[in-house]
Protein backbone atom coordinates (compact mmCIF):
# COMPACT_ATOMS: atom_id res chain seq x y z
CA UNK A 1 0.00 0.00 0.00
CA UNK A 2 2.64 2.27 1.32
CA UNK A 3 3.96 2.50 -2.80
CA UNK A 4 0.51 3.22 -4.14
CA UNK A 5 0.96 6.31 -2.03
CA UNK A 6 4.09 8.00 -3.07
CA UNK A 7 4.18 10.98 -4.52
CA UNK A 8 5.58 12.05 -8.28
CA UNK A 9 8.54 12.74 -6.86
CA UNK A 10 9.04 9.24 -5.02
CA UNK A 11 8.12 10.95 -1.81
CA UNK A 12 5.60 9.27 0.76
CA UNK A 13 2.74 11.88 1.25
CA UNK A 14 2.99 13.53 5.02
CA UNK A 15 -0.49 14.68 5.90
CA UNK A 16 -1.59 16.61 8.96
CA UNK A 17 -4.18 15.89 11.12
CA UNK A 18 -6.04 18.93 13.02
CA UNK A 19 -5.75 18.19 16.53
CA UNK A 20 -7.22 20.39 18.34
CA UNK A 21 -10.29 18.64 19.45
CA UNK A 22 -12.37 15.51 17.41
CA UNK A 23 -11.82 12.09 16.10
CA UNK A 24 -8.43 12.35 15.09
CA UNK A 25 -7.60 8.87 15.78
CA UNK A 26 -9.51 7.21 13.28
CA UNK A 27 -8.84 9.66 10.59
CA UNK A 28 -4.57 8.51 11.31
CA UNK A 29 -5.49 5.25 11.39
CA UNK A 30 -7.12 5.20 7.61
CA UNK A 31 -4.70 7.41 6.53
CA UNK A 32 -1.67 5.33 7.43
CA UNK A 33 -3.55 2.26 6.27
CA UNK A 34 -3.65 3.70 2.88
CA UNK A 35 0.48 4.43 3.02
CA UNK A 36 0.47 7.95 4.44
CA UNK A 37 3.01 9.65 6.70
CA UNK A 38 0.62 11.22 9.59
CA UNK A 39 1.48 13.81 12.02
CA UNK A 40 -0.48 15.22 14.34
CA UNK A 41 -1.10 19.30 13.62
CA UNK A 42 -1.56 22.12 16.35
CA UNK A 43 0.89 24.75 16.09
CA UNK A 44 1.64 27.18 12.40
CA UNK A 45 4.87 24.92 11.95
CA UNK A 46 3.62 21.38 11.94
CA UNK A 47 0.98 22.57 9.67
CA UNK A 48 3.96 23.92 7.46
CA UNK A 49 5.86 20.11 7.65
CA UNK A 50 2.38 18.73 5.80
CA UNK A 51 1.28 18.55 2.15
CA UNK A 52 -2.35 18.36 3.09
CA UNK A 53 -4.33 18.79 6.04
CA UNK A 54 -7.57 16.65 7.52
CA UNK A 55 -10.00 19.07 9.72
CA UNK A 56 -11.76 15.89 11.86
CA UNK A 57 -15.37 15.85 12.97
CA UNK A 58 -15.91 16.86 16.52
CA UNK A 59 -17.40 20.68 17.84
CA UNK A 60 -17.11 23.37 15.53
CA UNK A 61 -17.62 26.21 17.73
CA UNK A 62 -15.05 24.40 19.97
CA UNK A 63 -12.48 23.79 17.09
CA UNK A 64 -12.82 27.56 16.10
CA UNK A 65 -12.29 28.87 19.33
CA UNK A 66 -8.96 26.61 19.66
CA UNK A 67 -7.91 27.34 16.41
CA UNK A 68 -7.36 31.13 17.25
CA UNK A 69 -6.11 30.20 20.90
CA UNK A 70 -3.51 28.03 19.27
CA UNK A 71 -2.88 30.68 16.45
CA UNK A 72 -3.74 28.30 13.81
CA UNK A 73 -6.73 30.18 12.09
CA UNK A 74 -5.02 32.73 9.59
CA UNK A 75 -2.09 29.68 8.88
CA UNK A 76 -5.18 27.47 8.18
CA UNK A 77 -6.57 30.19 5.87
CA UNK A 78 -3.39 31.17 4.20
CA UNK A 79 -2.80 27.43 3.62
CA UNK A 80 -6.04 26.93 1.89
CA UNK A 81 -6.07 29.89 -0.38
CA UNK A 82 -2.58 28.73 -1.72
CA UNK A 83 -3.71 25.42 -2.87
CA UNK A 84 -3.10 22.86 0.40
CA UNK A 85 -5.42 20.16 0.35
CA UNK A 86 -7.94 19.85 2.76
CA UNK A 87 -10.49 17.16 3.66
CA UNK A 88 -13.39 18.14 6.54
CA UNK A 89 -15.38 15.43 7.79
CA UNK A 90 -19.00 17.18 9.37
CA UNK A 91 -17.28 19.56 12.27
CA UNK A 92 -14.53 19.78 9.10
CA UNK A 93 -16.95 20.77 6.73
CA UNK A 94 -18.53 23.44 8.44
CA UNK A 95 -14.77 24.66 9.47
CA UNK A 96 -14.10 24.76 4.97
CA UNK A 97 -17.60 26.77 4.27
CA UNK A 98 -17.60 30.34 3.67
CA UNK A 99 -20.48 30.55 5.37
CA UNK A 100 -22.59 29.02 8.06
CA UNK A 101 -26.00 28.96 9.59
CA UNK A 102 -27.18 28.20 13.15
CA UNK A 103 -23.91 28.79 14.07
CA UNK A 104 -23.79 30.47 18.00
CA UNK A 105 -23.01 33.66 18.38
CA UNK A 106 -19.35 34.93 16.81
CA UNK A 107 -18.37 31.48 15.23
CA UNK A 108 -16.03 31.84 12.21
CA UNK A 109 -14.84 29.33 9.60
CA UNK A 110 -11.46 28.60 8.30
CA UNK A 111 -13.48 28.91 4.72
CA UNK A 112 -12.30 28.32 1.19
CA UNK A 113 -15.17 26.11 0.39
CA UNK A 114 -18.26 28.15 -1.89
CA UNK A 115 -21.13 26.83 0.11
CA UNK A 116 -23.42 27.38 2.57
CA UNK A 117 -23.46 24.94 5.78
CA UNK A 118 -26.12 24.68 8.23
CA UNK A 119 -25.20 23.19 11.13
CA UNK A 120 -26.57 20.13 13.46
CA UNK A 121 -28.95 19.93 10.41
CA UNK A 122 -30.27 16.60 11.44
CA UNK A 123 -30.83 17.64 15.73
CA UNK A 124 -28.65 15.79 18.49
CA UNK A 125 -26.81 13.14 19.12
CA UNK A 126 -29.88 10.70 19.27
CA UNK A 127 -30.69 11.75 15.67
CA UNK A 128 -27.18 10.27 14.20
CA UNK A 129 -28.30 7.50 11.52
CA UNK A 130 -26.67 5.78 8.82
CA UNK A 131 -27.52 5.42 5.59
CA UNK A 132 -25.46 4.21 1.52
CA UNK A 133 -25.18 6.92 -0.80
CA UNK A 134 -24.11 6.89 -3.96
CA UNK A 135 -22.08 9.13 -5.64
CA UNK A 136 -21.49 10.99 -8.53
CA UNK A 137 -18.47 9.42 -11.05
CA UNK A 138 -17.61 6.60 -8.84
CA UNK A 139 -18.11 3.41 -8.85
CA UNK A 140 -18.37 -0.06 -6.99
CA UNK A 141 -20.95 -0.25 -4.05
CA UNK A 142 -22.74 2.53 -2.49
CA UNK A 143 -20.80 4.31 0.24
CA UNK A 144 -22.22 3.22 3.78
CA UNK A 145 -22.13 7.11 5.63
CA UNK A 146 -22.26 7.25 9.38
CA UNK A 147 -23.85 10.84 10.14
CA UNK A 148 -23.24 11.85 14.11
CA UNK A 149 -24.68 15.07 14.72
CA UNK A 150 -24.59 16.05 11.30
CA UNK A 151 -24.23 19.28 9.05
CA UNK A 152 -25.96 19.72 5.71
CA UNK A 153 -25.18 21.62 2.52
CA UNK A 154 -27.76 23.82 2.12
CA UNK A 155 -26.22 26.05 -1.03
CA UNK A 156 -23.89 24.96 -3.29
CA UNK A 157 -22.19 27.77 -4.62
CA UNK A 158 -20.60 27.70 -8.68
CA UNK A 159 -17.09 26.78 -7.83
CA UNK A 160 -17.85 24.35 -5.98
CA UNK A 161 -19.23 20.52 -7.20
CA UNK A 162 -22.24 18.46 -5.44
CA UNK A 163 -20.49 14.65 -4.65
CA UNK A 164 -23.07 12.81 -3.05
CA UNK A 165 -26.96 13.85 -1.78
CA UNK A 166 -29.55 11.80 0.66
CA UNK A 167 -32.59 10.83 -1.18
CA UNK A 168 -34.56 14.29 -0.36
CA UNK A 169 -31.65 15.85 -2.30
CA UNK A 170 -29.85 17.27 0.38
CA UNK A 171 -26.13 17.80 -0.52
CA UNK A 172 -23.91 16.04 1.99
CA UNK A 173 -20.59 15.62 0.04
CA UNK A 174 -18.94 18.46 -2.00
CA UNK A 175 -15.04 18.91 -3.36
CA UNK A 176 -13.73 21.91 -5.11
CA UNK A 177 -10.27 22.40 -6.78
CA UNK A 178 -8.01 21.42 -3.49
CA UNK A 179 -10.95 21.31 -1.03
CA UNK A 180 -12.95 18.03 -0.10
CA UNK A 181 -15.84 17.83 2.45
CA UNK A 182 -18.62 15.32 3.77
CA UNK A 183 -21.29 16.34 6.41
CA UNK A 184 -20.41 12.33 7.29
CA UNK A 185 -17.72 10.12 8.79
CA UNK A 186 -16.06 7.24 6.64
CA UNK A 187 -13.28 7.53 8.77
CA UNK A 188 -15.34 5.42 11.41
CA UNK A 189 -17.39 2.65 8.79
CA UNK A 190 -14.92 1.29 7.07
CA UNK A 191 -15.21 3.49 3.77
CA UNK A 192 -11.80 4.94 2.42
CA UNK A 193 -12.26 6.16 -0.84
CA UNK A 194 -12.74 9.58 0.46
CA UNK A 195 -9.66 9.43 2.00
CA UNK A 196 -7.96 8.34 -1.17
CA UNK A 197 -9.35 10.76 -3.04
CA UNK A 198 -8.14 12.93 -0.54
CA UNK A 199 -4.37 11.60 -1.12
CA UNK A 200 -4.66 11.89 -4.56
CA UNK A 201 -4.79 15.50 -4.35
CA UNK A 202 -2.06 15.53 -2.02
CA UNK A 203 0.00 13.45 -4.52
CA UNK A 204 -0.61 16.06 -7.07
CA UNK A 205 0.53 18.68 -4.48
CA UNK A 206 3.50 17.40 -3.69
Amino acid sequence: MAGDALSPSGRTPHVGILALQGDVREHAQVLRALGAEVSLVRRPSELAAVDGLVIPGGESSVIDKLSRAFGMQHPIREAIAAGMPVYGTCAGMIMLADRITGAIDGQETFGGLDVVVARNAFGSQVDSFETDLAVDGWSGPPVHATFIRAPLVSEVGPRATALATLPDGGVVAVEQENLLATAFHPEVSGETRFHERFLQRVRAAA
